[in-house]
C-alpha cells in the first residue's frame, strides 16, 4: 500500500466522494476538497466567518481568527452524484449547502428555535433531512422548491429510519401519544404520507429494513430481547425471542444482503441467524473460549512494530489445531458491564459474517455462509487475534472477501481470501501493515474508498489515505 502523508481534521468527517475522485475534509469551520490522484485542495468553504469587530479587538492570532466550537462543522456530506456538499453546524442550527463545479453558489438552511442534532443528505441527492433537538420532528428540505416538509416526532435521529434501496419510500419509527408508531413516505412525492400504523413494540430501540425493501424489523429496548418483522402494510409476519429469554435486549440486527436472512445479537455471547420463510433461528452461532481444529487463529505478532519501525508489513501468525481464548466473564447484576456482539457485519454477497464480541474486544470472527444451492449449515472460518483492542472493522464495499481492521495504533490489519497460493488456488492472508507517519498517529477509525481501491485513516485529529499499489504501476 501506498500512504499519503497526514492532514488535519476534525470530528471524522472525512469522506470520499460517490465516485471516488474526491475527498472531503472538515477542520473546524472550513471544508476541504482534494482530489484523490494527487490530494490537492480544489476547493474550500469557511461556515463561520468572523464578523469586522471580532476582527479589530482580536490581537491572539495576527495570521487569522479562530473559529470558536459552536462554529465548527459537525456535519458534512456528498450528495448521491457528488454535484453537493453540505455542512452543518448543530450548535448553530445551520446547514450550508456548496456546489462542487460552482464556488460562488450556496445555499443556507437555519432551523431556529427547534435546534439541530443531525443533518444528511437524501439518498436522491436533492433533499436534506434536519433533525430537531428533543425529537420534535424532522424537516425534509428540497433544493429544487426551496420548500420543507415536516415530519413530528421521530424517536432516534441515529437509528430510527431507512430509506427503501431505490429510495422510494421513507420509513420513521415516530412516538405519537406515548405510543410507538412508524411512518411511510413517498420520497418521489415530496415525502407524501402512505402509510401509518402502530408499532408492536413498547419501547422501540431501532429498526433495518431488508434488501428487498418488503419487511421491516424492528426491535425492543435493553429491557425485552424481541425482534419483530413488519411488511410496510403494517402487518406483523413473525415475532422471535430465544429460549431461554437471555434477560437483555437486542444489540444489533443486519439483513443478510439477499433478504433472506436476518442476523440478531444481543447481550448473551449469541448470534441467531432467522430465516424469511418462518422467522426463527435456522441457526445460532455462539462464542466459545475453545477453537476447535480445522479453524484458522490468526494471531498478531509481538512486537512487530518496534522491529519494523512502523514502516513495514507482516503477516500475521497462524496457528492451527484446538486453542483456547480468554473471555471476560461480566457480572450482569452491576450496571455498565460489556458483553455481546458489538458489530455484525456481511461482506458484499453475504458469504462471510464479521462479528466482534464486546468481552473478547481483541478478537475478530468470520463466519463462513454456505451458497444458495448448498446445505445451509455456517461455521466458523477464521479468528483474529491483536495486541489491542478492535475498534472498528469494515469490508471491502467491492470485493466480496476484503477487510480492514484498526485497534488505534499505528498501523492497520488486512484479511483477504484471494492471496494466491503456491498451487495457484486461493488462500486466506492477513497482515498487519504499519502506517509510516513522521509523527505520533493512531488509527482510530477507517473509511473504504466507494470503489474498493483506497482507505481513509483518521486519528483524533488527523487522517491520511492508503492506496492500493496496481500491478502494473511504474515505480
Amino acid at each position: 500500500m501506498d500512504f499519503t502523508e497526514l492532514y488535519r481534521q476534525t470530528g471524522n468527517l472525512v469522506h470520499f466522494s460517490p465516485g471516488a475522485h474526491f475527498i472531503l475534509s472538515a477542520a473546524e469551520d472550513t471544508l476541504i476538497i482534494r482530489r484523490t490522484d494527487t490530494l490537492q485542495i480544489t476547493r474550500t468553504w469557511s461556515i463561520g466567518l468572523p464578523s469586522e469587530t471580532v476582527i479589530i479587538t482580536s490581537h491572539s492570532r495576527p495570521h487569522g481568527i479562530a473559529a470558536s466550537h459552536s462554529q465548527w462543522i459537525s456535519h458534512a456530506g456528498w450528495s448521491c452524484d457528488s454535484e453537493y456538499i453540505l455542512a452543518a453546524s448543530a450548535k448553530k442550527g445551520v446547514v450550508h449547502v456548496f456546489k462542487l463545479r460552482d464556488e460562488d453558489w450556496n445555499a443556507r438552511i437555519e432551523t431556529g428555535a427547534e435546534g439541530l442534532v443531525k443533518a444528511e443528505w437524501a439518498p436522491d441527492g436533492r433533499h436534506i433531512l434536519c433533525f430537531s433537538e428533543w425529537g420534535l420532528r424532522v424537516t425534509i428540505w428540497s433544493l429544487l422548491t426551496a420548500s420543507a416538509t415536516y415530519i413530528q416526532f421521530p424517536i432516534h435521529p441515529d437509528r430510527g429510519y431507512a430509506f427503501r434501496a431505490d429510495a422510494r419510500y421513507f420509513v420513521l419509527a415516530e412516538r405519537h401519544k406515548s405510543r410507538d408508531t412508524v411512518g411511510v413516505y413517498d420520497a418521489s412525492s415530496n415525502f407524501r404520507l402512505v402509510r401509518h400504523f402502530p408499532s408492536p413494540t413498547t419501547n422501540l430501540s431501532s429498526l433495518a429494513l431488508s434488501p428487498s425493501g418488503n419487511y421491516l424489523a424492528v426491535w425492543e429496548s435493553i429491557l425485552e430481547h424481541k425482534l419483530h418483522i413488519l411488511s410496510l402494510a403494517g402487518d406483523v409476519q413473525g415475532t422471535f425471542t430465544p429460549t431461554p429469554d437471555p434477560g437483555f435486549g437486542i444489540l444489533h440486527a443486519a439483513w443478510h444482503p439477499t433478504g433472506m436472512f436476518i442476523a440478531v445479537g444481543g447481550w448473551d455471547d449469541k448470534i441467531h441467524i432467522l430465516d424469511s420463510l418462518t422467522w426463527s433461528a435456522a441457526s445460532t452461532l455462539e462464542l466459545s473460549s475453545r477453537i476447535p481444529s480445522g479453524i484458522v487463529l490468526w494471531r498478531e505478532p509481538t512486537d512487530w512494530l518496534e522491529s519494523t519501525q512502523g514502516r513495514g508489513f507482516i503477516s500475521y501468525e497462524r496457528l492451527r489445531g484446538p486453542q483456547s481464548i480468554s473471555i471476560r466473564r461480566v457480572d450482569l447484576t452491576r450496571p455498565n458491564q460489556r458483553s455481546g456482539a458489538v458489530q455484525l457485519e456481511w461482506n458484499k454477497t453475504g458469504t462471510l459474517l464479521l462479528v466482534r464480541f464486546e468481552n473478547v474486544p481483541t478478537l475478530v470472527h468470520i463466519y463462513d455462509f454456505p451458497a444458495p444451492s448448498e446445505p445451509f449449515v455456517p461455521r466458523l472460518r477464521c479468528v483474529l487475534q491483536h495486541q489491542k483492542p478492535v475498534l472498528n472493522a469494515r469490508w471491502n464495499p467491492v470485493r466480496k472477501g476484503n477487510l480492514a481492521i484498526c485497534c488505534g495504533t499505528q498501523s492497520i490489519y488486512t484479511w483477504s481470501d484471494e492471496w494466491e497460493g503456491e498451487g495457484g488456488e486461493e488462500e486466506d492472508m492477513a497482515e498487519c501493515i504499519g502506517v509510516p507517519a513522521n509523527m505520533k498517529y493512531q488509527t482510530r477509525d477507517i473509511r473504504w474508498a466507494p470503489d474498493g481501491k483506497g482507505l481513509i485513516l483518521m486519528d483524533k485529529d488527523t487522517f491520511c489515505c492508503a492506496f492500493e499499489v496496481e500491478d502494473n504501476a511504474i515505480s
